[in-house]
């Protein structure tokens, strides 16, 4: 038998068990066409990472019940005000924090991303990363001196990306790098300071 997949029905019947506590993400889900397209590029993201086949509402339902991580995207995604009054019986993770500020375009995907701050001025769709993830700006305060992301752009293990540098599209950062120079398209780049390894074709 597939322990895997036997755990993960497991964890699905919990969360139908307490489908109740998502009532009010599933309405806000239903009713706000923008919201709805981004959460389902992200769960599109998590396809593979669960043994069951479900529907975008399964999914929805499983990775708010069994995903701190998932819920504080979801949170930030319906913005600050909304994620205080659904959020409050269900809370994200609190050592994985996301600016209110930072745009984050569709598909996105945080692997455990425990202890991870995320404050970019935005964030381009497929972004992915891990744990120990710092974005953000110098310790001048400015907050408009933030990284700017492009689209598919992964990030390995503790990684920090400081001021006002722009990484481009389809850039492959390293584990441990720090960056804070400019990342062109098609890249991988690894070190501290991090700097251009590869280009991709």
């Amino acid at each position: 038998m597939n322990k895997r997949k036997l755990r993960d029905q497991f964890k699905l019947l919990g969360a139908i068990l307490f489908c109740w506590l998502y009532i009010l993400h599933f309405i806000l889900y239903l009713c706000k066409g923008g919201l709805r397209r981004g959460v389902n590029a992200d769960l599109d993201r998590r396809k593979g990472k669960t043994e069951l086949r479900m529907g975008y509402g399964g999914m929805l339902l499983f990775y708010l019940h069994t995903d701190r991580y998932f819920r504080n995207l979801f949170y930030h995604r319906i913005g600050p005000v909304m994620a205080m009054l659904v959020g409050w019986w269900r809370p994200g993770d609190r050592y994985f924090v996301i600016s209110k500020t930072t745009k984050i375009g569709e598909g996105a995907y945080f692997a455990h991303p425990f202890a991870s701050e995320i404050n970019a001025n935005s964030i381009g769709k497929n972004f992915s990363c891990r744990h120990l993830t710092t974005l953000g700006n110098k310790a001048d305060g400015d907050n408009d001196n933030r990284p700017v992301i492009g689209d598919n752009v992964t990030l390995g293990v503790n990684v920090t990306i400081i001021g006002g540098v722009r990484i481009g599209n389809n850039v492959v950062i390293g584990a441990g790098s720090v960056v804070v120079k400019d990342i062109p398209d098609n890249s991988v780049a690894v070190g501290n300071p991090c700097r251009v390894i590869k280009t991709l074709e």
